[in-house]
């Protein structure tokens, strides 16, 4: 393509690919500086260029990425910016910005939004023009940022700025390895003419043990409330809880896992695959049971649990289970474990705290008048386990 050249002196035709590489190939002023601080730390080393220069050390392998990536051609340096060199100032009432400043010095964590109607209301008084809400954000940053922030001492004395507790993160390559190592827990939510209920589920990476509880508020404080009834349900002591970001998990649930000292590990945000164990088991309850009760969980949430809690008694105890090659329940899985090979975190557990030959456990599920007990009998008569249930 051939474009008519405007340029006064030249004659003829330009080409555009050669117009084009023309400039490309230019050697700016800025490639030459990031040039000499790219020598000058070559030299002096990191710590030197940013007291020098105030350049980051991320800059700096970004400039020699760059530089390498082009055979060491100095033009690869030239800014990519497209940002004008010069820029109309805002220019306020003086009286404006003093306001701004004395009201964002008071109450440090006022955002522009919050700002905008005490600023409004001054320059009403004053009959001076008010800025807008995205004008008071620019005028905060022309102004430095107008941010005091809160600070802390470090453990080796060193002062740094107080930010947000980060949630502790699922770490890969966290599996299972005996009962109670890693618990899984989530919620899901069932919209019924209406009405919103939620179903907390618990469950046992190891053993596949379930454990739910429906209920009508999604609180933190019913969730540490059905933590509490899951521990006294399952029979081996706790290491990891594994949950996901929901509401529910936070506050009195994270304080209770706190007071039991557990630790508490967060999926991250939009991953539920990092918790696909509590996922699955919570399509189970619903397609084997929730979908089946939805009236009870509508209009009784008490007959609801109740039921529930016998679903789960058979869910435990007969229902096989895929992980165990369809050939084991997790009750059955549990009494399969031979003590010796667990360690010794777990060894606390009703399994293995009285003789191998015969055993008498309770495991309750309790919920309004009615109290399923699980007292289970091992006999030693092959491969067979004979359970009894009471009430």
């Amino acid at each position: 393509m051939r474009i008519r050249s405007n340029l006064a002196g030249t004659k003829g035709w330009l080409f555009m690919r050669e117009r084009s590489i023309r400039f490309r190939y230019m050697i700016t002023d800025t490639a030459k500086k990031r040039t000499a601080i790219l020598e000058f730390w070559k030299k002096y080393g990191t710590e030197a260029v940013r007291e020098a220069y105030g350049v980051k050390r991320r800059t700096l392998f970004n400039w020699k990425s760059a530089l390498a990536q082009s055979g060491g051609k100095l033009e690869a340096l030239n800014s990519g910016s497209r940002t004008p060199k010069t820029k109309r100032r805002r220019i306020w009432n003086p009286s404006v910005l003093e306001e701004l400043r004395r009201i964002r010095y008071e109450r440090p964590n006022l955002g522009k939004e919050k700002l905008y109607p005490l600023i409004q209301k001054f320059c009403t008084q004053h009959r001076i023009k008010a800025p807008g809400i995205r004008t008071i954000g620019r005028l905060i940053v022309d102004l430095g940022g107008l941010r005091m922030v809160p600070l802390r001492i470090t453990g080796t004395g060193r002062i740094k700025p107080l930010t947000r507790i980060k949630a502790l993160r699922k770490p890969r390559g966290l599996v299972a390895r005996y009962p109670g190592h890693v618990v899984a827990l989530d919620t899901f939510e069932e919209h019924i003419n209406g009405t919103r209920r939620y179903v907390i589920t618990f469950i046992d990476l190891y053993t596949r043990f379930g454990f739910a509880f429906a209920t009508s508020s999604h609180a933190s404080l019913a969730a540490a409330d059905f933590f509490a009834l899951c521990k006294s349900v399952f029979p081996f002591p706790l290491t990891f809880v594994l949950t996901d970001n929901g509401s529910e998990f936070k506050k009195h649930f994270s304080a209770a896992l706190l007071e039991l000292h557990l630790t508490h590990y967060h999926t991250r945000p939009k991953t539920p695959k990092q918790n696909a164990h509590a996922e699955r088991f919570n399509r189970t309850v619903q397609e084997e049971f929730a979908n089946y009760h939805r009236h009870d969980l509508w209009m009784d949430i008490d007959s609801f649990n109740r039921k529930l809690f016998a679903w789960l008694f058979w869910y435990n105890t007969e229902r096989v289970h895929f992980a165990f090659q369809n050939k084991l329940s997790p009750l059955q899985f549990m009494l399969s474990l031979d003590p010796s090979t667990l360690p010794a975190e777990c060894k606390t557990g009703w399994p293995h705290t009285i003789p191998w030959n015969r055993t008498k456990c309770n495991l309750y599920f309790l919920n309004g008048p009615i109290v399923y007990r699980l007292g289970h009998i091992l006999l030693k008569d092959g491969s067979a386990v004979r359970f009894r249930v009471g009430s």
